[in-house]
């Protein structure tokens, strides 16, 4: 199954840490945002779609490339995020868009990462040292998960 992730990581790198962890345990080409066609993502069979979470949804230039995306029937998609503070709501947009291309989003992963934007930076920042060593094996354990999930 060839598969592409797709992130998009502003900050402080844990959202593209999360995203090379996903592709090296999937075997999978691993392209920032900036780098990818959206016409050549039909080339592949499954998708992952990561972002920091920003104003509690997904970086608003994923959202605009997979507006420009073509059909997406038939191929098997995921998103994954890290975020200061983890809400379930926050993947909602993004799945939402992502249906509207008949995209088959066959799961989701939520990881605490390190923030330290606005006030936060002159406290320290939150969520220091996420991603740590138990979120790099929960993202292993959810990337090797999805080999095993079918699609109708």
């Amino acid at each position: 199954m060839k598969t592409l992730i797709v992130y998009k990581s502003i900050h402080l790198g844990s959202t593209k840490k999360i995203a090379e962890t996903i592709a090296k345990t999937l075997k999978a080409d691993l392209k920032e945002l900036n780098e990818i066609d959206p016409s050549k993502i039909v080339n592949y069979d499954q998708i992952g779609f990561g972002s920091g979470i920003y104003d509690g949804k997904f970086h608003q230039s994923i959202l605009e490339v997979i507006d420009k995306l073509p059909n997406l029937k038939g191929k098997r998609v995921f998103v994954f995020s890290t975020a200061g503070v983890i809400y379930e709501k926050s993947h909602s947009i993004v799945k939402q868009k992502l249906k509207e291309k008949n995209a088959a989003i066959i799961d989701e992963f939520y990881c605490k990462g390190f923030n330290k934007n606005s006030f936060l930076k002159y406290l320290g920042g939150m969520n220091k040292g996420r991603p740590n060593e138990e979120d790099f094996i929960r993202v292993k354990t959810f990337a090797n998960n999805l080999k095993n999930i079918t699609i109708n």
